[in-house]
């Protein structure tokens, strides 16, 4: 009683939002990072209702740096990788956001969502394979922070991404390869998303089924996922183990 179409063989899950409460995470710390940087141009700050869903939200950190700024209008240098955090780049900003995100976690710890385990743990038991997609550069330790690394037969994750030069969501690349981890296709494979830009990606590789995560439950991000891409939205992933 998993609510999932007949021939599926694999779940697709993203990370934040989904599994484990760090999407507010990472919202406060691109806040904080952005409007510091906003600051010192004497521009407006970063709003955490519309600017966070819109243009970072479920994206590689570089990708997300990418997209805010041109929506102001900023035009920055792209710099590299191994720019520091103090450095005015993309790449630089991307670091700083990263830092912080670090830091809240170590300070506070990484919450799950129990329903959403359970039902992960659902799935395991009935023989499905399971793969974690995020593009969050700190999978590894949030698995490890949570206990959940042995629920998962593969990762897909922001550092996958950099190593292999995989487009980020909301290109299906990061997904694909998910599914590929377990030796599945799209077709036989599902999406698990809390992101505009999660969804979008899970609809455009064609996959069994995009399960649309509304944690927000403000009448607006529900239907936003839908029309992004969620074939099913649900509060919580818990919600499906009542799903004939």
């Amino acid at each position: 009683m998993l609510g999932l179409p007949d021939g599926v063989r694999a779940c697709l899950f993203d990370l934040d939002g989904v599994l484990t409460d760090t999407a507010a995470v990472h919202a406060s710390a691109w806040k904080r990072m952005f409007d510091e940087f906003l600051a010192g141009r004497g521009l407006p700050p970063f709003d955490l209702a519309k600017d966070y869903s819109e243009y970072v939200d479920g994206k590689k950190r570089e990708d997300g740096t990418r997209s805010f700024l041109a929506s102001r209008g900023i035009t920055l240098p792209e710099g590299s990788p191994d720019d520091p955090p103090s450095g005015d780049s993309v790449w630089g900003l991307s670091a700083r956001k990263n830092d912080l995100v670090q830091q809240l976690i170590e300070k506070d710890g990484v919450k799950v969502f129990p329903g959403s385990v359970r039902y992960l743990e659902a799935v395991r038991e009935a023989g499905l394979r399971t793969a974690v997609v995020s593009s969050s550069a700190n999978t590894v330790q949030v698995l490890a922070a949570t206990g959940l690394t042995g629920l998962f037969d593969a990762r897909v994750d922001g550092v996958t991404a950099r190593e292999r030069n995989l487009p980020g969501k909301p290109a299906p690349d990061m997904f694909l390869a998910g599914a590929e981890a377990v030796s599945e296709t799209a077709a036989t494979s599902v999406v698990f998303e809390d992101a505009l830009a999660g969804v979008a990606a899970g609809h455009a590789g064609h996959f069994a089924l995009v399960v649309g995560v509304d944690r927000l439950r403000d009448g607006v991000h529900g239907p936003a996922l839908s029309a992004n891409g969620a074939t099913t939205v649900v509060t919580d992933l818990s919600d499906l183990l009542d799903t004939p």
